[in-house]
């Protein structure tokens, strides 16, 4: 169970990294908190490359620390209410069940259709600059990373430690930083593989729906476990323990 649930975490990171909402922006983002233009990173010159990964490195790691930070909470608040922890999954399942339903377009909740991320006015200055920044991208995260994010925090939220919450946000955080980075280290190749996802979108919106309705399901009717089993033995290279 452990393990299918951490890389159903890093899955869904995956798919927030190629969201409507995420993968335009990347190589904005890129070029803002490295300072470098959309030329020079397509020249791939050694000493740019590196600059670029380094403040790459620092704004994935201040997302991911926001991330870790949501993960560590939700599960942390939970422990006091384990006695109302069926209840929880409930709450829990019906709130991820209802996300899915507004990302495959069955209806629309509001709150997600507008802009949430932090504006930020001037060039950051060097690695601490980028930290920051990925700070203020995890804080006002977009419309389309919200409701995947929602549901990991959610799975978060009943599981049994902190530390359990801690790792699972840390594949979702490690499933949206490991494109960013082989981004950073392969403008060109991403310029054109985004051309290619842009084209399937709704699709991408349409899995990462599925994804959220069968994990609240799982969750409501407190499955996950049994459904976690069953899927460790048919593939059984995803016991990794």
């Amino acid at each position: 169970m452990e393990n299918v649930t951490l890389i159903t975490a890093f899955g869904a990171g995956l798919l927030s990294f190629v969201s409507p909402c995420v993968l335009p922006i990347v190589p904005g983002y890129i070029s803002f908190i490295s300072g470098v233009t959309f030329d020079e990173l397509q020249q791939r010159q050694r000493k740019i490359m590196s600059r670029v990964f380094i403040n790459s490195l620092f704004f994935v790691l201040g997302f991911s620390v926001v991330f870790i930070s949501l993960g560590a909470s939700a599960t942390f608040i939970s422990g006091f209410l384990h006695d109302y922890m069926h209840i929880i999954s409930k709450i829990a399942g019906a709130i991820i069940i209802l996300l899915g339903l507004h990302f495959v377009g069955l209806f629309k909740i509001r709150w997600f259709n507008y802009e949430k991320r932090f504006r930020v006015g001037s060039k950051p200055l060097g690695i601490i600059g980028s930290f920051v920044v990925g700070l203020a991208f995890a804080f006002g995260w977009t419309p389309c990373i919200g409701p995947i994010l929602a549901g990991i925090l959610a799975m978060a939220a009943i599981e049994d430690t902190v530390s359990r919450g801690v790792l699972l946000l840390g594949f979702y955080s490690a499933g949206l930083a490991v494109p960013f980075l082989l981004t950073a280290i392969a403008f060109n190749s991403f310029i054109s593989f985004s051309s290619k996802i842009k084209k399937h979108f709704k699709l991408v919106e349409l899995i990462a729906g599925g994804l959220l309705i069968l994990i609240g399901v799982l969750i409501f009717t407190n499955s996950l476990g049994y459904i976690s089993g069953v899927i460790s033995t048919l593939f059984p290279w995803l016991n990794l323990g």
